[in-house]
């Protein structure tokens, strides 16, 4: 073999078809062919034996902050934790660094802030605010994979939330241009009066806060969303679904061909209210974690096509201001920090409900790899890139603060444990993660839209 050439192999490789022993056979980091390990057994390579070979997760949904405040997480520590995790491509949010990504000169200054600190390829949402319909073609022509908008206040004053007349305004031009609008989709009427309540509650309990933010605020937005989606003939592209109500409009909207797809986040399948203590705001995030019976019709929605991928939504902050030290679930930043840890995550509680590998990695690499437009990413086969995590479904772990590498270890799943242990991480055929270490560096390049 060449330098560049290298055979991988497994008794249990995620392909479209199935799992089977396989052996990957990459040229120049790219998948040449797939065999049978008998007809290589003689090639030197990897063998990883009875582990689990699936393509590399795809994350479509991640806050990494830099530049304006990589004091909360950086492209360093967020791309470390996602080699680590398994994660080998990942899509960044447009709010939270400093400029926002809502304009093509905030765009070049994140792709200038990025380089030579990748350990994984990252490409970029462009941000959706009132009165920035001019840039939208800009972005979307430099590599911007679609548009991001809030339709409540974001948390940050760089990221201004949309109102119907906003989005009545962009709509057109996203559908001229063919790009897709991410909404967080929560209504502020529905959450202004029931915030009223709240405030002169217990601001420690986490009940509180659940009631701050009801469903109906969830609900509206998507009814909202899935009528201007049909009016402007736009893809629109729920994040973060929690609400479990929504999804009997999501499956009819589906079935009228309306165009629209949705992710639900690990945190919404893995953890329930029962389970939350209150002053424990490594927990808060928006929309807000619901009961068991809506986590349970939200795996059924998993199972039934009507929610389409899961992404972490990894959304991580300082201490102090997730405000430890009180425990103010009113006042405190809300976002969860899982970049690490989605596929143990998923695994542990699909298996649980009967779902398989196949599906995981579905839900993680294909699906979302199809949605952002990643014709090179997401699946094991001939043409793609050699993106492999390879990890036992069969091992435990539990969740250790200190071996977490995005930048702020605390996580509301601290002590759990969890199956699915990952071993290595390949990025276009180069092992970027192992056992802890990280063999080849910052491999990681800047994605752009329509050149992966």
């Amino acid at each position: 073999m060449s330098g560049r050439e290298r055979v991988i192999r497994s008794s249990r490789v995620v392909l479209s078809d199935g799992i089977r022993p396989a052996a990957i056979v990459v040229r120049d980091g790219v998948i040449a062919e797939i065999v049978d390990p008998k007809r290589v057994a003689s090639v030197d390579g990897i063998d990883f034996e009875d582990s689990v070979v699936m393509p590399g997760i795809v994350d479509t949904h991640v806050h990494i902050n830099e530049p304006g405040r990589s004091e909360w997480e950086g492209f360093e520590t967020a791309t470390m934790a996602a080699a680590a995790g398994g994660v080998t491509t990942l899509i960044e949010m447009p709010l939270n660094s400093v400029p926002a990504t809502t304009t093509l000169e905030a765009l070049q200054q994140k792709v200038a802030a990025s380089q030579g600190k990748l350990f994984v390829d990252v490409g970029f949402w462009g941000g959706l605010v009132p009165g920035n319909s001019a840039e939208l073609a800009k972005l979307f022509d430099q590599g911007a994979f679609g548009f991001k908008c809030f339709l409540v206040p974001s948390g940050v004053p760089e990221f201004v939330s949309v109102a119907e007349s906003d989005l009545r305004q962009a709509l057109p031009e996203l559908a001229r241009i063919e790009a897709v609008l991410l909404a967080h989709a929560e209504l502020p009427g529905p959450i202004e009066d029931a915030t009223r309540k709240a405030n002169q509650m217990d601001r420690r309990a986490y009940s509180t806060w659940l009631l701050s933010h009801p469903p109906a605020a969830e609900d509206e937005a998507i009814s909202l969303l899935i009528r201007l989606a049909q009016e402007y003939k736009t893809r629109v592209h729920i994040v973060h679904l929690s609400s479990s109500t929504a999804v009997p409009m999501i499956r009819e909207a589906k079935a009228r061909g309306i165009n629209i797809t949705v992710e639900t986040c690990p945190h919404y399948l893995t953890i329930a209210v029962e389970e939350i203590p209150d002053g424990a705001t490594q927990f808060k995030c928006a929309p807000p974690i619901r009961e068991a019976a809506n986590q349970e019709h939200l795996w059924a929605a998993l199972r039934d096509g009507t929610i389409d991928f899961v992404a972490s939504d990894h959304s991580p902050a300082p201490p102090q201001v997730k405000c430890t030290d009180t425990g103010d679930y009113m006042r405190a930043w809300g976002g969860i920090a899982s970049l690490q840890l989605t596929l143990p995550l998923l695994w542990t509680s699909a298996h649980k409900r009967g779902f398989g590998i196949s599906e995981v990695a579905d839900w993680l690499c294909r699906l979302p790899a199809k949605f952002a437009g990643l014709s090179r990413k997401g699946e094991i086969a001939p043409g793609k890139e050699a993106d492999l995590v390879v990890w036992n479904p069969d091992q435990s772990f539990q969740v250790q603060a200190d071996k977490m590498f995005f930048r702020h270890k605390l996580t509301p799943y601290s002590g759990r444990t969890l199956f699915g242990v990952v071993q290595s991480t390949f990025l276009r055929g180069e092992e970027i993660y192992a056992s802890g270490d990280f063999p080849a560096g910052r491999r990681g390049r800047v994605l752009r839209r329509g050149e992966a």
